[in-house]
Protein backbone atom coordinates (compact mmCIF):
# COMPACT_ATOMS: atom_id res chain seq x y z
CA UNK A 1 0.00 0.00 0.00
CA UNK A 2 1.37 3.32 -1.03
CA UNK A 3 1.75 6.35 1.21
CA UNK A 4 -1.08 8.03 -0.70
CA UNK A 5 -3.37 5.07 -0.05
CA UNK A 6 -2.56 5.07 3.67
CA UNK A 7 -3.29 8.78 3.89
CA UNK A 8 -6.83 8.24 2.53
CA UNK A 9 -7.68 5.02 4.45
CA UNK A 10 -11.32 5.64 5.53
CA UNK A 11 -11.03 4.26 9.09
CA UNK A 12 -7.92 6.09 10.11
CA UNK A 13 -8.70 8.58 12.98
CA UNK A 14 -6.43 11.56 13.39
CA UNK A 15 -4.86 11.66 16.87
CA UNK A 16 -5.95 15.28 17.42
CA UNK A 17 -9.71 14.22 17.74
CA UNK A 18 -9.21 12.35 21.06
CA UNK A 19 -8.99 15.42 23.32
CA UNK A 20 -12.18 17.09 22.03
CA UNK A 21 -14.10 13.84 22.60
CA UNK A 22 -12.95 13.71 26.22
CA UNK A 23 -14.01 17.31 26.67
CA UNK A 24 -17.44 16.54 25.18
CA UNK A 25 -17.93 13.64 27.65
CA UNK A 26 -17.16 15.96 30.59
CA UNK A 27 -19.63 18.54 29.27
CA UNK A 28 -22.36 15.87 29.05
CA UNK A 29 -21.72 14.80 32.66
CA UNK A 30 -21.81 18.39 33.92
CA UNK A 31 -25.07 19.09 32.09
CA UNK A 32 -26.60 15.89 33.49
CA UNK A 33 -25.58 16.78 37.05
CA UNK A 34 -27.02 20.29 36.69
CA UNK A 35 -30.33 18.89 35.38
CA UNK A 36 -30.57 16.43 38.28
CA UNK A 37 -29.82 19.22 40.78
CA UNK A 38 -32.49 21.48 39.26
CA UNK A 39 -35.05 18.66 39.35
CA UNK A 40 -34.18 17.94 42.99
CA UNK A 41 -34.66 21.58 43.95
CA UNK A 42 -37.96 21.71 42.05
CA UNK A 43 -39.15 18.55 43.83
CA UNK A 44 -38.16 20.05 47.20
CA UNK A 45 -40.14 23.22 46.57
CA UNK A 46 -43.08 21.26 45.18
CA UNK A 47 -43.07 19.10 48.30
CA UNK A 48 -42.77 22.19 50.51
CA UNK A 49 -45.70 23.76 48.71
CA UNK A 50 -47.83 20.69 49.40
CA UNK A 51 -46.80 20.66 53.06
CA UNK A 52 -47.58 24.38 53.35
CA UNK A 53 -51.04 23.86 51.85
CA UNK A 54 -51.81 21.02 54.28
CA UNK A 55 -50.65 22.92 57.39
CA UNK A 56 -52.49 26.05 56.26
CA UNK A 57 -55.71 24.09 55.79
CA UNK A 58 -55.45 22.46 59.23
CA UNK A 59 -54.87 25.84 60.93
CA UNK A 60 -57.80 27.40 59.06
CA UNK A 61 -60.11 24.59 60.17
CA UNK A 62 -58.96 24.87 63.78
CA UNK A 63 -59.44 28.65 63.86
CA UNK A 64 -62.97 28.36 62.46
CA UNK A 65 -63.81 25.59 64.93
CA UNK A 66 -62.40 27.33 68.02
CA UNK A 67 -63.95 30.72 67.20
CA UNK A 68 -67.23 29.27 65.88
CA UNK A 69 -66.77 31.03 62.55
CA UNK A 70 -68.91 30.19 59.50
CA UNK A 71 -67.44 27.45 57.32
CA UNK A 72 -67.26 29.79 54.33
CA UNK A 73 -65.57 32.66 56.18
CA UNK A 74 -62.24 33.79 54.77
CA UNK A 75 -59.35 33.03 57.14
CA UNK A 76 -55.88 33.85 55.83
CA UNK A 77 -52.87 31.91 57.12
CA UNK A 78 -49.23 32.75 56.39
CA UNK A 79 -46.29 30.53 57.37
CA UNK A 80 -42.78 31.98 57.40
CA UNK A 81 -39.80 30.14 55.90
CA UNK A 82 -39.63 26.64 54.43
CA UNK A 83 -42.27 24.41 56.01
CA UNK A 84 -40.75 20.92 55.64
CA UNK A 85 -37.65 21.64 57.80
CA UNK A 86 -39.94 23.15 60.45
CA UNK A 87 -42.19 20.08 60.42
CA UNK A 88 -39.16 17.83 60.78
CA UNK A 89 -37.99 19.93 63.73
CA UNK A 90 -41.49 19.89 65.21
CA UNK A 91 -41.78 23.67 65.48
CA UNK A 92 -43.31 26.42 63.34
CA UNK A 93 -41.26 29.61 63.57
CA UNK A 94 -44.06 32.07 62.84
CA UNK A 95 -47.74 31.69 62.01
CA UNK A 96 -49.88 34.67 61.02
CA UNK A 97 -53.67 34.36 60.99
CA UNK A 98 -56.08 37.10 59.90
CA UNK A 99 -59.78 37.47 59.23
CA UNK A 100 -62.08 40.41 58.56
CA UNK A 101 -64.86 39.27 60.91
CA UNK A 102 -64.02 37.86 64.35
CA UNK A 103 -66.34 38.16 67.37
CA UNK A 104 -65.23 38.40 70.99
CA UNK A 105 -67.31 39.50 73.93
CA UNK A 106 -70.17 40.63 71.72
CA UNK A 107 -67.91 42.85 69.60
CA UNK A 108 -66.94 42.04 66.02
CA UNK A 109 -63.85 43.35 64.26
CA UNK A 110 -61.02 42.52 61.88
CA UNK A 111 -58.29 40.48 63.59
CA UNK A 112 -54.63 39.90 62.73
CA UNK A 113 -52.67 37.54 65.02
CA UNK A 114 -49.04 36.38 64.87
CA UNK A 115 -47.79 33.41 66.92
CA UNK A 116 -44.10 32.64 67.47
CA UNK A 117 -42.32 29.35 68.13
CA UNK A 118 -45.37 27.09 67.88
CA UNK A 119 -44.40 23.60 69.11
CA UNK A 120 -46.17 20.88 67.12
CA UNK A 121 -45.54 18.00 69.50
CA UNK A 122 -45.24 19.39 73.05
CA UNK A 123 -48.92 20.16 73.72
CA UNK A 124 -48.73 22.97 71.15
CA UNK A 125 -46.70 25.27 73.43
CA UNK A 126 -45.36 28.50 71.96
CA UNK A 127 -43.04 31.32 72.92
CA UNK A 128 -45.70 34.03 72.60
CA UNK A 129 -47.53 36.24 70.16
CA UNK A 130 -49.24 39.51 69.44
CA UNK A 131 -52.38 40.60 67.67
CA UNK A 132 -54.38 43.56 66.44
CA UNK A 133 -58.14 44.02 66.34
CA UNK A 134 -59.59 46.82 64.24
CA UNK A 135 -63.00 48.33 64.94
CA UNK A 136 -64.91 50.72 62.73
CA UNK A 137 -67.20 53.39 64.19
CA UNK A 138 -70.25 51.15 64.52
CA UNK A 139 -68.25 48.35 66.12
CA UNK A 140 -66.71 50.84 68.57
CA UNK A 141 -70.17 52.16 69.48
CA UNK A 142 -71.22 48.61 70.30
CA UNK A 143 -68.22 48.22 72.60
CA UNK A 144 -68.83 51.54 74.37
CA UNK A 145 -72.60 51.11 74.69
CA UNK A 146 -72.11 49.10 77.88
CA UNK A 147 -70.27 52.02 79.52
CA UNK A 148 -72.81 53.73 81.76
CA UNK A 149 -73.18 57.45 81.07
CA UNK A 150 -71.02 57.45 77.95
CA UNK A 151 -72.67 58.94 74.81
CA UNK A 152 -71.83 55.87 72.72
CA UNK A 153 -74.45 56.58 70.05
CA UNK A 154 -72.56 59.73 68.99
CA UNK A 155 -69.08 58.17 68.81
CA UNK A 156 -66.97 58.78 65.71
CA UNK A 157 -63.34 58.43 64.64
CA UNK A 158 -61.14 61.34 63.53
CA UNK A 159 -57.46 60.36 63.78
CA UNK A 160 -55.79 60.56 66.18
CA UNK A 161 -58.89 60.88 68.39
CA UNK A 162 -62.20 59.29 69.21
CA UNK A 163 -65.00 61.86 69.01
CA UNK A 164 -68.32 62.14 70.83
CA UNK A 165 -71.11 64.66 71.30
CA UNK A 166 -73.05 65.63 74.41
CA UNK A 167 -74.71 68.59 76.10
CA UNK A 168 -73.84 70.84 79.02
CA UNK A 169 -76.72 72.06 81.19
CA UNK A 170 -76.01 75.63 82.28
CA UNK A 171 -78.52 78.13 83.69
CA UNK A 172 -81.39 76.15 82.25
CA UNK A 173 -79.88 76.03 78.78
CA UNK A 174 -78.60 72.96 76.92
CA UNK A 175 -75.26 73.82 75.34
CA UNK A 176 -73.98 71.42 72.63
CA UNK A 177 -70.51 70.03 73.29
CA UNK A 178 -68.17 68.09 70.97
CA UNK A 179 -65.41 66.10 72.65
CA UNK A 180 -62.12 64.81 71.21
CA UNK A 181 -60.83 61.89 73.26
CA UNK A 182 -57.32 60.44 73.03
CA UNK A 183 -57.34 56.62 73.27
CA UNK A 184 -54.68 54.68 75.17
CA UNK A 185 -54.15 51.43 77.06
CA UNK A 186 -53.46 51.33 80.79
CA UNK A 187 -53.27 48.22 82.95
CA UNK A 188 -55.01 46.23 80.23
CA UNK A 189 -57.95 48.65 79.93
CA UNK A 190 -59.01 51.08 77.20
CA UNK A 191 -58.76 54.68 78.42
CA UNK A 192 -60.35 57.66 76.67
CA UNK A 193 -58.94 61.00 77.85
CA UNK A 194 -60.45 64.36 76.78
CA UNK A 195 -57.95 66.23 74.61
CA UNK A 196 -60.18 69.17 73.70
CA UNK A 197 -63.81 70.25 73.76
CA UNK A 198 -65.90 72.47 71.53
CA UNK A 199 -68.61 74.35 73.42
CA UNK A 200 -70.99 76.33 71.25
CA UNK A 201 -68.32 76.31 68.53
CA UNK A 202 -65.44 77.53 70.74
CA UNK A 203 -62.53 75.13 71.36
CA UNK A 204 -61.18 74.73 74.88
CA UNK A 205 -59.07 72.31 76.90
CA UNK A 206 -60.57 70.06 79.56
CA UNK A 207 -58.82 72.09 82.28
CA UNK A 208 -60.31 75.33 80.96
CA UNK A 209 -63.82 73.86 80.87
CA UNK A 210 -63.45 72.51 84.41
CA UNK A 211 -62.29 75.93 85.63
CA UNK A 212 -65.20 77.65 83.88
CA UNK A 213 -68.08 75.33 84.71
CA UNK A 214 -66.83 73.37 87.74
CA UNK A 215 -68.75 70.22 88.71
CA UNK A 216 -71.27 70.78 85.92
CA UNK A 217 -68.60 69.85 83.40
CA UNK A 218 -67.37 66.76 85.25
CA UNK A 219 -69.20 64.23 83.00
CA UNK A 220 -67.62 65.89 79.95
CA UNK A 221 -64.06 66.35 81.20
CA UNK A 222 -63.47 63.04 82.96
CA UNK A 223 -61.38 60.21 81.54
CA UNK A 224 -63.27 57.04 80.71
CA UNK A 225 -61.81 53.63 81.57
CA UNK A 226 -63.35 50.75 79.66
CA UNK A 227 -62.44 47.29 80.92
CA UNK A 228 -61.93 44.74 78.16
CA UNK A 229 -60.47 41.98 80.33
CA UNK A 230 -63.92 40.50 80.95
CA UNK A 231 -64.35 39.87 77.24
CA UNK A 232 -61.01 38.23 76.42
CA UNK A 233 -58.93 35.33 77.83
CA UNK A 234 -56.62 36.03 80.77
CA UNK A 235 -53.62 35.17 78.62
CA UNK A 236 -54.30 38.10 76.29
CA UNK A 237 -53.52 41.66 77.41
CA UNK A 238 -54.41 44.97 75.78
CA UNK A 239 -51.14 46.85 75.22
CA UNK A 240 -51.94 49.75 72.90
CA UNK A 241 -54.77 51.68 71.24
CA UNK A 242 -54.69 54.17 68.39
CA UNK A 243 -56.96 55.62 65.73
CA UNK A 244 -55.71 54.85 62.23
CA UNK A 245 -57.70 56.33 59.36
CA UNK A 246 -61.28 55.14 59.89
CA UNK A 247 -60.50 52.38 62.41
CA UNK A 248 -59.58 52.07 66.06
CA UNK A 249 -56.66 49.64 66.29
CA UNK A 250 -56.20 47.76 69.56
CA UNK A 251 -52.99 45.74 70.00
CA UNK A 252 -52.64 42.78 72.34
CA UNK A 253 -49.84 40.61 73.71
CA UNK A 254 -50.40 36.86 73.93
CA UNK A 255 -48.90 34.77 76.74
CA UNK A 256 -47.03 31.80 75.28
CA UNK A 257 -48.56 29.51 77.92
CA UNK A 258 -52.12 30.13 76.76
CA UNK A 259 -52.15 26.91 74.72
CA UNK A 260 -51.02 24.74 77.62
CA UNK A 261 -52.55 26.47 80.65
CA UNK A 262 -56.35 26.21 80.65
CA UNK A 263 -56.70 29.00 83.22
CA UNK A 264 -55.21 31.49 80.75
CA UNK A 265 -57.94 30.64 78.26
CA UNK A 266 -60.68 31.59 80.71
CA UNK A 267 -62.12 35.08 80.45
CA UNK A 268 -60.58 37.68 82.73
CA UNK A 269 -62.41 39.98 85.08
CA UNK A 270 -62.80 43.72 85.61
CA UNK A 271 -61.98 45.55 88.82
Amino acid sequence: MTDDARSTFPFEIPEQDAAPRRRRRWVVWVVAIVIVAVLAVAAWFAGDGIARAIVTSVIQQQVKSQLALPADQQVDVQLSGQVIPQLIGGRLDEVRVSSSQVSAGGVTGAADVTLHGLDLWNDHAMTGGEGTIRLDEQQLRTLLAAQQGFPAESVGLAAPNVTASSQLSFLGAQIPVSIALTPSAKDGALVLTPASLQIAGATATADHVRARFGALAAPLTQSWTICVAGSIPRGITLTGVSVEASDLAATFSIDGRILTDASLRQKGSCG
